[in-house]
């Protein structure tokens, strides 16, 4: 399961594997901040429709399938182990792959995100912002005290 950041993460990858235990979840809005750091690359990567409906309904787990099927995953596996062995052929693939192509093919994946180093810095500060108000101290304490 992926929350948060981890879903920003996978959502910066060029290709990503995963196994249908991988439901993802953004969160941040029912602690009263929102995504703002790892929403554009979320947004790049499955779109405004799918990014809005992981932001706004901040409570549900979305499942491997509908992530796989926006974008976020290209292949889902049924064990780990099946993932394992299509990671080595893929790697194996791209190790024998011209390193100059590649260059110039993640110039193109990447095309339009040339401002992200102070767009997430804005994108942090409004975050900070949020996080120490009464709203989200709360929230976030509620959270802390249903364990």
């Amino acid at each position: 399961m992926l929350v948060g950041g981890g879903v920003g993460i996978v959502s910066s990858t060029d290709y990503c594997f995963a196994t249908k235990f991988a439901s993802v979840k953004l969160s941040e809005l029912a602690i009263g901040i929102g995504p703002f750091v790892v929403g554009p690359s979320v947004k790049r990567k499955i779109g405004i429709s799918a990014f809005s409906s992981l932001t706004i309904n901040a409570t549900k787990w979305f499942d491997a399938e509908w992530a796989r099927e926006k974008g976020l995953y290209i292949e889902v596996f049924d064990t780990t182990e099946e993932m394992d062995k299509e990671v080595g052929k893929l790697a194996s693939i791209l190790s024998s792959s011209n390193p100059e192509a590649m260059k110039e093919l993640k110039k193109i994946i990447w095309k339009g995100t040339d401002d992200w180093n102070s767009l997430l810095i804005k994108r942090a500060e409004i975050s900070g912002k949020l996080v120490l108000s009464n709203f989200s101290k709360n929230a976030i304490e509620t959270f802390k005290n249903k364990k």
